[in-house]
């Protein structure tokens, strides 16, 4: 099949052709003509698949070829993204019903017929990034809101208007609340790894955008894993949707090779840097369990001559923007992340992902290895388990169904379990109880330990506390 058969508009197929793709996915040719035909979609497919294009593809052609559904002019007369003069909180203010809704007319402009709500800052990018791609022959308008950079920039995209908004909840959520933008005319609704926003507690504010929203309109969620609580919001918001599946939920690539390294915690560093080392300028995706972790294990990366950066949270979205920039054009080979901060990433040619922490959760292993083997290519993935995470692995394989392959320690790594932890090296003439100049220093911990200054001290109290009740 080719991207011709499904219907789609010379102009979103001269944009396909540009961007280098020839056939669809299985995804984006299951669900582009449901979503042409306006039907909700219901769509479970894992990272990797080309869910973006299976919803943005068929947006763009909607959006271009039908006139615009403008609110009444007396629930927002101003455009997209201008200040209400008289705010009305958020919880009192009611969505626009369809029949309340007009075609056309000059108040169109700008308006924001499209919502597409995503957990992270990177994958709103990333969206927001193949909307641009394939829609540069549409005229379609698009801008990505989202959290951790000043909002003035977002603003004025609004104010000069958008057909196309993609957000995270919390950012949206707080543009909202200053009256800086309405959704009143959202004709088209997507929710992008509703379980992974599940995780993140966003269903709240899920919510409370949902109430903001038409009632009439074309939903789609797409989701990599289908827990009850995904399925139960999925009951509450779309309208007798077409199912679309392309593989067993939270099934791995099958392209991709899984081992697993039993190792002790101690091992763990210099086993990754072993591997990297053994396969220098590969791109490699490292995940660890803590922000505070993947900062130590770069820093540890770099000392041992790995060129590699970190993304999570706490980093400032120009740093995260500048370590993915850089992972792609494999400046940085290496990439230490976050489960939440790879949300997004989406590289192509990432040889190995590397499970430095196991994770406790099978479907999050899943979506970690997506990143490696993907449009057919072979990839690898690498995980070390120490003791205290055979549960963990056991899990992991009941839910690939297949045992990882283990994999023998190489010899320099393995000495290591038997070596006993090295005491601090000394600085030659210098002993233990001088400071860097060799000027002799009391050791602090004896004088704190000795039970003689304790009775001193108390000794000492008593006496003050005498003279003061004297005085």
């Amino acid at each position: 099949m080719q991207f011709a058969d499904l219907r789609l508009s010379e102009p979103l197929l001269r944009a396909v052709r540009a961007a280098g793709y020839l056939s669809p996915t299985p995804i984006q040719s299951k669900a582009i003509p449901f979503v042409l035909d306006g039907r909700d979609v219901l769509g479970c497919a894992q990272t990797g698949t080309g869910k973006t294009a299976a919803f943005a593809l068929p947006i763009l052609q909607r959006l271009s070829e039908r006139s615009p559904l403008v609110a009444d002019a007396a629930v927002d007369s101003t455009t997209a993204g201008r200040v209400n003069e008289h705010r009305t909180p958020l919880a009192e203010r009611q969505p626009t019903s369809q029949s309340s809704r007009r075609r056309g007319g000059s108040g169109s402009r700008g308006r924001i017929r499209s919502l597409v709500l995503c957990p992270t800052r990177e994958l709103a990018q990333q969206i927001h990034d193949s909307f641009a791609t394939y829609g540069m022959h549409t005229g379609i308008s698009t801008t990505a809101i989202f959290g951790g950079v000043n909002q003035n920039r977002q603003v004025r995209a609004l104010r000069a208007g958008v057909d196309v908004v993609i957000a995270t909840p919390g950012r949206l959520l707080d543009l909202m609340r200053q009256g800086l933008l309405s959704l009143a005319a959202v004709e088209v609704l997507v929710l992008d790894e509703a379980d992974r926003m599940l995780d993140m507690g966003f269903l709240p504010d899920i919510r409370r955008i949902l109430a903001e929203i038409p009632r009439q309109r074309q939903s789609l969620l797409f989701s990599a894993t289908m827990p009850p609580p995904i399925r139960a919001l999925a009951g509450d918001i779309l309208h007798n949707p077409a199912a679309v599946q392309v593989a067993r939920v939270s099934s791995p690539c099958e392209s991709v090779e899984h081992r697993v390294y039993h190792v002790g915690q101690t091992q763990k560093a210099p086993l990754l840097v072993h591997l990297l080392t053994s396969a220098a300028d590969a791109r490699a995706l490292v995940f660890t369990r803590t922000k505070h972790g993947a900062d130590k294990l770069t820093r540890v990366l770099i000392r041992a001559g790995v060129r590699a950066a970190a993304i999570h949270g706490n980093k400032s979205q120009a740093a995260r923007t500048r370590a993915l920039k850089e992972f792609r054009s494999a400046q940085t080979p290496v990439l230490v992340a976050t489960d939440i901060a790879a949300r997004g990433i989406d590289v192509e040619d990432i040889a190995q992902v590397i499970n430095f922490d196991l994770t406790p959760e099978p479907e999050t292993y899943v979506h970690r290895i997506g990143r490696t083997g993907r449009a057919g290519a072979s990839g690898t993935a690498v995980s070390f388990c120490t003791p205290q995470q055979r549960g963990d692995l056991r899990a992991i394989e009941k839910l690939l169904r297949a045992p990882l392959q283990r994999a023998a320690l190489p010899a320099s790594i393995g000495e290591l379990k038997r070596q006993p932890p090295r005491p601090a090296p000394e600085r030659a003439g210098v002993s233990k109880t001088s400071d860097g100049a060799g000027r002799k220093r009391t050791p602090r911990r004896s004088i704190k330990r000795s039970g003689s200054r304790r009775r001193w001290s108390r000794s000492a109290a008593r006496a003050r506390c005498a003279s003061v009740q004297a005085t």
